[in-house]
């Protein structure tokens, strides 16, 4: 018989340790560097995905964990109110969903926003109710009664996917009556992989807060959280990170949407997200030469196609990196002013930022420096 030794039972103990519960593995969270802009924080939100409550393939607590290892910072479970293909296996509670994960979310310092997706035949199409006290109340066939319904308890509620083929109708008479009735207060500009340039325009014409959501029913088999791979989100610009701030921010409209390398969204936002990423730095002179580097201090890529006279014709910042530049001037001691379009920054459809980049000239970086006879 073989013996067997303290340090190898200590071993074996541990390996049915960790066979048993892999809840014990280390669990890493993508961490998203993205700047604070004008005092706000800026954080990363979805605010639209199901579980196995109505049409999506996971528990509640799997879409918390995906959300914090994907570096989000807020989220809204949003399960169909209508539609629960699983209703044989899992029994109606349109609250259930968030009761289940509020627990998980607390433990990952996720916030989490009861909220619902309000589904039917287009027109009008489907809806999100955030911020609920309760679902239940929604569960009506009139839109207009499940509209108030969210309305009396002061929901933030968006038109899903308008361009979404099978709701691809335009803008109807119906939602012309939830504007004006002020129920519908923003759009889904993006859903999923998805842009809508009409949500864009309608967007900015009706004055509705921009959002982008993932819509994730599947697992989530993302890796690594990068600028060209990630989740649809939206950004929004809160005065704190609380439930209370993200709302106020949703009201106001202080949000961006961050789609594949692209951000898009109002101009002010959009100017201040680059302003605080878009850094000059090292700047040299030579002959009648300036040399400098711009620090982009985000993780997403800027892409830059010049307007103005002189700099490179395109220019690609990519996330966290910096780019060395040189370009001719004809007076080093005036300001440089290199004038460009950030190509994936979008105010509008097909419309990119207008930015500059500018140098001081030789003689303000030289006022103010002592000199030393040593």
């Amino acid at each position: 018989m073989r013996r067997v030794t303290r340090s190898r039972l200590v071993m074996m103990g541990l390996l049915v340790v960790l066979l048993i519960a892999p809840g014990l593995w280390a669990q890493v969270r993508q961490e998203i560097e993205l700047p604070d802009i004008m005092g706000y924080k800026t954080l990363k939100c979805d605010f639209h995905m199901h579980t196995v409550f109505s049409d999506g393939q996971v528990w509640p607590t799997v879409r918390v964990d995906e959300a914090w290892r994907e570096g989000l910072d807020v989220i809204s479970i949003t399960d169909h109110i209508e539609y629960q293909p699983h209703k044989k296996d899992v029994p109606t509670n349109h609250n259930r969903p968030y009761e289940i994960a509020q627990g998980r979310a607390k433990e990952r310092g996720i916030l989490l926003i009861r909220g619902t997706e309000i589904t039917r035949d287009t027109p009008p199409g489907h809806f999100n109710a955030i911020f609920l006290k309760d679902v239940t109340p929604l569960d009506t066939p009139d839109l207009l009664e499940c509209m108030a319904a969210a309305d009396k308890q002061q929901a933030f509620i968006f038109w899903n996917h308008p361009g979404w083929k099978p709701d691809k109708t335009g803008w109807l008479d119906i939602h012309t009556t939830l504007y004006e009735k002020k129920y519908m207060k923003g759009i889904e500009v993006v859903n999923g992989g998805s842009y809508y340039p009409e949500a864009h325009e309608w967007a900015l014409e009706k004055n509705l807060t921009f959002m982008g959501n993932s819509d994730i029913h599947s697992p989530s088999m993302l890796a690594k959280t990068t600028g060209q791979e990630h989740r649809t989100m939206t950004l929004v610009f809160a005065k704190t990170k609380s439930l209370w701030a993200v709302k106020e921010a949703l009201l106001a409209g202080r949000t961006v949407v961050w789609y594949q390398n692209q951000l898009i969204g109002r101009q002010e936002y959009l100017e201040a997200m680059f302003q605080a990423a878009v850094k000059i730095k090292d700047i040299g002179y030579e002959g009648n030469v300036v040399r400098f580097g711009v620090k982009n201090h985000s993780d997403i890529s800027v892409e830059l196609e010049r307007t103005g006279k002189i700099g490179p014709k395109s220019l690609m910042l990519p996330a966290g990196a910096t780019a060395l530049i040189k370009t001719k001037v004809a007076d080093l001691e005036a300001p440089v002013k290199l004038e460009y379009t950030a190509r994936n920054f979008l105010i509008g459809p097909n419309k990119g930022l207008p930015v500059s980049l500018t140098i001081p000239g030789q003689m303000t970086i030289n006022i103010g420096v002592e000199v030393s006879s040593n």
